[in-house]
């Protein structure tokens, strides 16, 4: 039986959603704040679905912040082009507007879980990347990136024995974050990258260019 996370404050969306999955022989847990789902993300989820309005803060913080490496299914009442863009950017699976019908509802939900089902992954020594739930393991043993640190790592790891220039990687973070980035800035992501790997040599420094992982 998949287990799913709502995250939701409104009682009716709850009912409805909770009364949908569980005839569809999903298990649901519900958190109506930010604060219950940071203590129930400890557990394991097949999916979770984040409304972007909550009582206590802002979902979409809450998912960079917590759940970049999770499965996510965005709900949010505007049909902003903005913000779905900056949700899918971000790395959610999949948004939906309300109000939404049941049959969609569940169409998505089964569409990111069966897709789930089917992970690339890219391994390189003891460290192993799976591409399609976001998620990074050191020895079987999940570590925690944050989303730029991840993407960086994902675009080395998709570019295997190849350079990958300092421009390009910094272009590419440029483009998730809108923030400025220099090189400085990615020198330490990259250090940051290494130590949470615990490996030095993994990405390998090449000198005045970028960086390159070899398998």
């Amino acid at each position: 039986m998949y287990k799913i996370l709502l995250i939701e404050d409104n009682e009716y969306i709850i009912k409805g959603i909770k009364y949908l999955l569980e005839i569809n022989n999903f298990n649901i847990v519900v958190a109506k704040t930010l604060k219950e789902a940071k203590n129930l993300i400890k557990e394991k989820y097949d999916l979770i679905i984040l409304d972007l309005m909550l009582p206590d803060g802002d979902g979409l913080v809450f998912y960079n912040d917590f759940l970049h490496n999770l499965p996510t299914l965005v709900l949010t009442a505007k049909d902003d082009e903005d913000i779905i863009s900056s949700s899918l950017d971000k790395g959610v699976e999949d948004y939906i507007i309300k109000p939404f019908r049941s049959k969609e509802l569940l169409s998505r939900i089964n569409k990111i879980i069966h897709r789930k089902q089917s992970n690339e992954i890219i391994k390189v020594d003891n460290i192993k990347v799976d591409i399609d739930a976001n998620r990074v393991f050191v020895e079987d043993k999940e570590i925690k990136l944050t989303s730029l640190e991840y993407r960086i790592l994902l675009l080395l790891f998709q570019n295997l024995n190849r350079i990958v220039t300092r421009e390009t990687i910094i272009d590419r973070i440029w483009d998730i974050s809108g923030n400025f980035v220099n090189d400085n800035t990615l020198t330490v992501y990259i250090k940051r990258i290494r130590k949470k790997l615990n490996n030095d040599n993994i990405i390998k420094t090449i000198k005045g260019i970028g960086y390159r992982v070899d398998k």
